[in-house]
């Protein structure tokens, strides 16, 4: 079997497994996904499930797309703002997975606001994501990748997101989530309007 085959069989049964977590999620809760059931659900052993999923959170959480982002991010003309290049490219991929799934964005963000295991464990894979867009825009910005303003400022639009996610889902994910993104890095670039005065 060549490399090629491998990395697509690889491929198939880590897309087979986030279905089946997905799904048993969607409708029995995430603490009913477990590790023996989702195995069952993706008819494979329960140690497959663990070796591609060592953190069972990441079936709902991951999904291979950090690669796509820092590229995006690469991509975006010279001399753009961080801030706005972070918006383009975090719009088209809100934009591109509301399209393709959104029944998925909703599932992670109710198990997100609802599932503490859920929301600790994406403070993590965020952590990961902010790493790697941070070195996209040091190189920008001609600063090192571990510069604290880098660091600072990727981790606070990440944050925000999130932020804006839990928000999103705490009111019954009614809002339109591209809205919702637009004035959280608005909010980002102004602070919140301070009331009109009498």
């Amino acid at each position: 079997m060549s490399k090629g085959l491998r990395e697509r069989k690889k491929e198939r049964t880590r897309a087979e497994i986030r279905r089946a977590g997905r799904r048993i999620a969607a409708s029995d809760g995430w603490e009913a996904a477990t590790v023996e059931r989702i195995a069952a659900e993706a008819d494979v052993s329960p140690s497959t499930v663990v070796r591609y999923f060592p953190v069972r959170e990441d079936i709902l959480l991951t999904d291979d797309n950090d690669d796509h982002l820092e590229a995006l991010l690469r991509a975006r003309p010279a001399g753009e703002e961080p801030l706005e290049s972070l918006r383009a490219v975090l719009a088209e991929a809100f934009g591109s997975a509301l399209a393709a799934d959104p029944e998925e964005i909703r599932l992670r963000a109710r198990l997100m606001a609802d599932t503490p295991a859920v929301r600790a464990r994406l403070t993590e894979t965020t952590a990961e994501t902010g790493r790697r867009l941070a070195r996209a825009l040091a190189d920008r910005t001609g600063r090192a990748p571990d510069d604290l303003e880098v660091r600072v400022f990727t981790a606070a639009v990440l944050g925000a997101l999130r932020e804006a996610t839990l928000y999103w889902a705490e009111r019954g994910l009614t809002e339109d989530l591209m809205d919702l993104l637009h004035r959280t890095v608005d909010t980002l670039k102004a602070g919140p309007a301070l009331p009109a005065r009498p």
